[in-house]
C-alpha cells in the first residue's frame, strides 16, 4: 500500500470532486484516495459511502441511509469475510432509487488471499459472475461488455435507453435554442410595447407571458446543469441550493397555467386586432410550452407520487 500511495502522491487529486477511491491489498490495508487527503487505514472492516471522510463526521455520516444499513449491518452481525456475508453486506448498502429503477450499477467483491472477484450487475444479487484475477491479468489489456455477462435486465434497459441532456448532445443543443428563443420573445415584447402599446394584447398579458418565459430559461438552464434533477425523486431538493430546489416546481407551474395559455392564445389568433407577428409569436410560443410539458413528462419531472 505504501508502494501505492507513494504512485498517487505524484499527481493532483483534487480534481476528484465527486469521487472517492479505495485500494485494498492482501493484508488488509486499505489506502482511501479523496480530493483534499489520502487516508490509510487497516482496521477489520470499514464502512464508506457516498462522502468524504476527512470532512464528514460520524453525526453526517449516519445522515445518509446507505452508510447507517452498512454500519448497522457490521454491528448487528458476527463479521466474517465469506461472500455469502459480503453479499448481503452488499445488498443492505445497494440503492435502488423509486423513480428510474437506477442505482448502484457494479458490486464488486474481492478475494485479496485467492486473488478472485465476484461482480454482480445493477443491484441484482442472485447472479454473480466470478474472475481469477492471475488469469484476467495474463490475459493483458483487454475489455469487456460486462451487460453481456449477465441475464437481460429490464431495469437496466429502461435506463440505457432514458435520454437526457446530459447523454444526448441534440436534448441539451434544443434547451439552449429553446432558451434563445424564448428570451428572443420577451425582448420582442418588450421592445414593442416601449415603441407601440396598440399590438393587439394588453400590457398584463405581455408581462405575464415574458415573466413565464423568464421563469422557463432559467430552469432549462438548471436541467443543462444538474444531471442529478433527471434521477432523483420529484421534486428535486438541490443538497445546498434552495434556489435549484425551488426551481424544481417550475414544470408544475407551466402545468397549471398552459390551459389559460392556450385559450388566451386561441382567443387572440382570431382577433382581427392582433397583429400577424404577435398571433405567430403567442402560437409558437405555446407550442414552446406544451412540448417542454411532454419533456418534463419524460424525464419524470411530475411523479411526485414516488
Amino acid at each position: 500500500m505504501k508502494e501505492v500511495k507513494k504512485y498517487i502522491e505524484q499527481y493532483d487529486h483534487s480534481v476528484f470532486l465527486d469521487d472517492v477511491f479505495i485500494y485494498v491489498d492482501s493484508s488488509g490495508s486499505y489506502l482511501i484516495v479523496e480530493p483534499y487527503t489520502l487516508i490509510e487505514g487497516n482496521e477489520s472492516h470499514y464502512v464508506l459511502s457516498n462522502f468524504c471522510p476527512s470532512i464528514t463526521d460520524r453525526e453526517q455520516a449516519r445522515q445518509l441511509e446507505r452508510y447507517r444499513n452498512g454500519e448497522d449491518f457490521l454491528n448487528n452481525r458476527e463479521v466474517n469475510a465469506s461472500l455469502s456475508f459480503c453479499k448481503d453486506l452488499s445488498d443492505t448498502m445497494h440503492v435502488c432509487r423509486s423513480r428510474n429503477g437506477d442505482g448502484t450499477l457494479l458490486t464488486s467483491i474481492w478475494d485479496t488471499q485467492d486473488k478472485l472477484v465476484n461482480l454482480y450487475f445493477y443491484h441484482s444479487f442472485d447472479t454473480t459472475v466470478q474472475f481469477n484475477l492471475t488469469a484476467a491479468l495474463a490475459k493483458g489489456d483487454h475489455t469487456l461488455s460486462i451487460p453481456d455477462l449477465f441475464p437481460k435486465n429490464s431495469e437496466f434497459e429502461r435506463l440505457a435507453n432514458y435520454k437526457t441532456p446530459h447523454n444526448t448532445p441534440i436534448f441539451r443543443i434544443s434547451l439552449v435554442v429553446l432558451v434563445g428563443i424564448l428570451t428572443f420573445f420577451v425582448l420582442l415584447i418588450g421592445l414593442f410595447l416601449i415603441r407601440n402599446n396598440s399590438i393587439g394584447i394588453s400590457i398584463r398579458a405581455a408581462i405575464l407571458i415574458a415573466g413565464m418565459n423568464l421563469l422557463l430559461g432559467g430552469y432549462l438552464f438548471v436541467l443543462a446543469t444538474n444531471l442529478y434533477i433527471y434521477y432523483f425523486d420529484a421534486p428535486y431538493i438541490h443538497y445546498s441550493s434552495n434556489l435549484i430546489s425551488a426551481s424544481s416546481y417550475m414544470p408544475f407551474l407551466l402545468l397549471l397555467t398552459i390551459v389559460p395559455f392556450t385559450l388566451y392564445t386561441l382567443k387572440q389568433s382570431k382577433s382581427i386586432k392582433t397583429k400577424l407577428w404577435i398571433k405567430a409569436m403567442l402560437v409558437s410560443n405555446n407550442m414552446i410550452y406544451i412540448v417542454l410539458i411532454l419533456a418534463f413528462g419524460y424525464w419524470g419531472l411530475f411523479n411526485i407520487w414516488n
